[in-house]
């Protein structure tokens, strides 16, 4: 299947006021945005998963982020239950090369299914791809570092799987930037294709880890990051502002960390600049990330039209330099 094939679902997004962008030097182009399936099979049951992905690619975006684990930690589900959704997804709707899939490998999945050793990789790619209802994955990613495999065994792995075409490029998941570095002058000695991406947390409260370290090193080596918690577990929207609102959702008790000085005064920020635009706080949280020069596309996650809605209309939000330096004060 040819690259223009592969693009045609994106046309009308790129006659949008966004530009594509590349994931790193592996030649795939995305939207600036991408929607992390994480809430497939638990918050967002099937159905609703279906339209929400329709929706998504309506609009002119291609990015899909899940994992095998996903949503392991739902009482009932066993994992891949995420991939399963999305795969009876693409089979109904025949988009299979309209969309970018990017799915993970190494998380626990069973006491004998987890890690990055180069026999569990090659049983785990097929499980994603029977899932998925595909011949090959888009971004195949080290969900995390594996410190008791060598990155050598891991990397060549990956080499085999895209010479046997199951998979485009590869990526790395909360990485430290030292582990990373080892990885990327393992695949330049060794010849194998090296880490395209890097998926860490990273949005306007959680900033110095990223910021400090990996910034400088993917900006140096063209590496695209596709960043989750892009809205801190929908703590920049703004809807949990007291111990009160964290009974709203499912996700809520996990957003108790951010209610404090900092955390009140980056909503003050985001409601400031939200007001100025006549937008919204979660739009403001985005479209910051999407300012960012490190940053290809967050992902993030939505439960119901009203919040993709959002999403989408993040992307057509420009901040100006007065925009970004007050975010930037408020949450630095």
């Amino acid at each position: 299947m040819g690259r223009a094939q592969r693009q045609s679902g994106i046309k009308s997004y790129q006659e949008g006021t966004m530009a594509n962008r590349t994931l790193g030097n592996s030649g795939i182009e995305v939207a600036p945005l991408a929607f992390g399936g994480n809430v497939f099979g638990w918050t967002a049951d099937e159905a609703r998963s279906f339209e929400l992905l329709d929706g998504f690619t309506a609009a002119g975006f291609n990015l899909i982020d899940t994992a095998d684990v996903y949503t392991i930690w739902v009482p009932g589900n066993k994992g891949g239950d995420s991939e399963t959704i999305i795969g009876k997804w693409l089979k109904s709707r025949g988009n299979r090369d309209k969309v970018v899939i990017a799915t993970k490998v190494g998380m626990e999945m069973a006491p004998d299914k987890k890690g990055l050793k180069k026999d569990y990789i090659f049983q785990a790619v097929e499980d994603s791809l029977t899932r998925l209802q595909t011949d090959y994955i888009d971004l195949y990613q080290s969900h995390r570092d594996d410190p008791d495999t060598p990155q050598e065994e891991t990397l060549s792995a990956f080499a085999e799987l895209v010479k046997q075409g199951k998979v485009r490029a590869i990526g790395a998941s909360n990485f430290s930037a030292a582990r990373l570095t080892e990885a990327l002058e393992i695949s330049e000695k060794n010849g194998f294709p090296r880490y395209e991406t890097l998926q860490p947390e990273y949005n306007l409260y959680a900033r110095a880890e990223f910021e400090a370290e990996l910034e400088p090193l993917v900006l140096k080596h063209n590496i695209g990051v596709i960043n989750y918690f892009a809205l801190a577990s929908g703590f920049l929207t703004g809807k949990y502002r007291s111990e009160e609102d964290l009974s709203k959702s499912p996700r809520g008790q996990g957003n108790k960390k951010y209610l404090n000085e900092r955390g009140f005064a980056i909503l003050k920020a985001l409601d400031d600049v939200s007001a100025k635009h006549a937008s919204t706080p979660a739009r403001v949280a985005i479209a910051w990330l999407i300012a960012r020069p490190s940053v290809t596309a967050p992902i993030a996650s939505a439960t119901n039209l009203d919040q993709l809605n959002d999403l989408v209309e993040s992307t057509k939000l420009t901040l100006d330099t007065a925009d970004i330096a007050r975010l930037d004060a408020a949450s630095g």
